[in-house]
């Protein structure tokens, strides 16, 4: 099926060139007339995929309570600036506001900040925040944050930042991009010899033909500005998603339809495309900006440090055992290590403002 978009990325590619890869990515998912995240409901069962907040409350309890515990280590500032960026449906962020009702103080002392640009999306967040949303202002971009401590949380929200792809040749590294092949269709093809390597991490060039580096001049740039924002206004913040603890060589580009993992060629615009994120990338980023940032953690190590386990125990007391089960299989899911579970793909950095000692990462 040949989707509107392609059809005009098709004829882009015809007029002016092939595009470099995270032009292609940025279309297919931003594209105003035609791009999956401005014309498609991707999250949940009946969508394309599911985030950890839609797999279970837990986790968004153990977020909370992550928050919580930092503001009263920050000194309890009031008032501070509490942002989800990328909500999604708003889930996490309706389980943070409500389990952040067992401190008051938090929650008067919260100024609730949702960065999203999508119109549709705002309406779906406020629909899920339900009355919770009258307490809430939704932003454009990090710019608009209020100049106030800050306790910041983004979930799969960097992996769906378009990326660049540098690849190996017999020509040396050059930049990756989407053309067209011959029958018309869409095909990686490489541009010219990259000029300036400085892009490329240790051991380059002891790489085989065909190798890939990715890197991600958006991303970097959004934990630049985060960092920034930590170190002159204090506070802390968690970033969430699945990638890898430190730079290296891999194509990680991949998309999804209907659950199952699809070309990233096939329907543009129809299928969710994301990649993996360098998590070390966006921690020298923050730090280069001045912030503080704690070595990575797996998300399994994250949660069951906080008390997963426990709380699986306790939502499951005195229940059925088909709700017992299923309590389970979700915290497994959520922190477990087998195919198809996010204990380790998923990960967890931690940046504050000034080095300060958090859970579980001190």
């Amino acid at each position: 099926m040949t989707t509107p978009l392609e059809t005009r990325i098709r004829r882009l590619i015809a007029t002016t060139g092939p595009l470099p890869v995270s032009d292609y990515m940025a279309m297919c998912l931003f594209d105003p007339q035609d791009g999956y995240y401005t014309t498609r409901e991707p999250f949940g069962a009946d969508g394309d995929f599911v985030t950890a907040p839609e797999i279970s409350q837990m986790f968004g309890e153990i977020v909370a309570a992550w928050l919580v515990h930092a503001w009263r280590l920050l000194g309890r500032p009031a008032p501070f600036a509490l942002v989800e960026m990328g909500p999604g449906r708003g889930t996490l962020m309706r389980d943070i506001l409500r389990t952040a009702r067992v401190d008051p103080a938090f929650r008067a002392a919260a100024k609730t900040c949702l960065v999203e640009t999508s119109g549709r999306l705002r309406a779906v967040q406020r629909e899920t925040l339900g009355a919770d949303a009258a307490e809430c202002a939704w932003l454009e971009d990090l710019s608009a944050l209020p100049a106030l401590p800050l306790l910041f949380v983004a979930n799969e929200l960097f992996d769906a930042v378009p990326v660049r792809q540098i690849v190996k040749t017999p020509n040396g590294w050059c930049e990756r991009l989407v053309g067209l092949h011959d029958e018309d269709g869409l095909a990686f093809v490489a541009g010219p010899p990259l000029a300036e390597r400085s892009v490329l991490p240790a051991g380059a060039d002891s790489q085989p033909d065909g190798a890939v580096f990715e890197y991600a001049p958006a991303r970097e740039a959004i934990a630049t500005q985060l960092g920034a924002h930590l170190a002159a206004q204090g506070g802390a913040a968690l970033l969430i998603d699945y990638g890898h603890a430190r730079s290296g060589f891999a194509d990680t580009l991949q998309a999804v339809r209907d659950h199952r993992p699809v070309s990233v060629f096939e329907t543009p615009g129809a299928a969710d495309l994301t990649s993996h994120v360098d998590f070390e990338a966006l921690a020298g980023a923050a730090r280069a900006s001045g912030a503080s940032a704690h070595p990575v953690a797996t998300q399994g190590a994250f949660l069951l440090a906080l008390g997963l386990a426990e709380r699986a125990g306790a939502l499951g007391h005195a229940k059925d055992e088909k709700t017992q089960a299923e309590i389970r299989a979700a915290a497994e899911r959520l922190a477990g290590t087998r195919d198809g579970e996010m204990g380790d793909l998923f990960k967890v950095l931690c940046l504050t403002g000034a080095p300060m000692a958090l859970p579980p990462f001190a």
